[in-house]
C-alpha cells in the first residue's frame, strides 16, 4: 500500500487515509511526485502564478469511483494563508503548529511550506511557498468523517507524508521547516484570546 500515491505516503499515512476512507479497497493516481516536483520548478521560474493542475495524487475506492480523496501540491501566494484575523473556528477549522501554516475541517485541510532551493528560482532571496491541500470527495455532504481530532490528524498526516516527500525532491533547505513526523499542537488563530 505505501506505493500509493508515486510511493509519498508513510505507512502512518496510509493508516490514516484507510481510516477516512473507510476501507483497504483503493487505488491512486495523478500526476506523481516526479511531475508535481517539476511543475513546481517551471511555475516558480514564471512570473505569473498558474491557476492549477490535475492532482498529484487521487484515491479513488475500488467500491465506488465518485468517492476518495486528492492531494494538490502547488505554489500559492500569501493571500491564501487562512490565518488572517478571520474567525475559523465557527466553521470547524482548526490552525496547528506544522510547516509555515496548516489547517483543517473534516472536508479538507492545508499544509503551506516555504521553500529555499537552488531548484526553485529566486527562492533565494523570497522562499517559494507552497500550498499542499487535501480534499475529501463524496456524493453527499452529510457523509464527509467527523469533525474529530481522529479526522483532522489523519489528513494532516496525508499531508505531511505527501508534502516531505515533495519537499525533500526538491532539496528545499531544512525540508522547508518540516519534522519528520507530523505535528498536532494547535494553535490560536491570529487575534483570537
Amino acid at each position: 500500500m505505501a506505493q500509493k500515491c508515486d510511493g509519498t505516503l508513510s505507512p502512518t499515512a496510509v493508516g490514516g487515509l484507510e481510516t477516512v476512507l473507510g476501507t483497504k479497497g483503493y487505488h491512486s493516481e495523478g500526476f506523481g511526485l516526479e511531475r508535481t516536483a517539476t511543475t513546481l520548478i517551471e511555475d516558480q521560474a514564471k512570473d505569473s502564478r498558474p491557476s492549477g493542475h490535475p492532482a498529484m495524487c487521487e484515491v479513488i475506492t475500488d467500491a465506488d469511483s465518485r468517492r476518495g480523496v486528492r492531494v494538490d501540491v502547488m505554489l500559492s501566494e500569501n493571500a491564501s494563508l487562512y490565518d488572517d484575523g478571520t474567525d475559523w473556528r465557527p466553521g470547524g477549522r482548526h490552525l496547528y503548529g506544522m510547516g509555515r501554516e496548516a489547517n483543517t475541517d473534516n472536508k479538507s485541510a492545508y499544509l503551506f511550506v516555504e521553500c529555499t532551493s537552488p531548484q526553485l528560482k529566486g527562492s533565494d532571496k523570497t522562499p517559494a511557498l507552497i500550498n499542499a491541500k487535501f480534499e475529501f470527495e463524496k456524493p453527499a455532504k452529510t457523509s464527509y468523517p467527523p469533525n474529530t481530532p481522529a479526522t483532522r490528524e489523519a489528513y494532516l498526516t496525508v499531508l505531511h507524508s505527501v508534502t516531505l516527500a515533495v519537499v525533500k525532491k526538491l532539496g528545499c533547505e531544512g525540508d522547508a521547516g518540516l519534522p519528520e513526523t507530523p505535528v498536532f499542537t494547535e494553535k490560536k488563530w491570529r487575534g483570537e484570546q
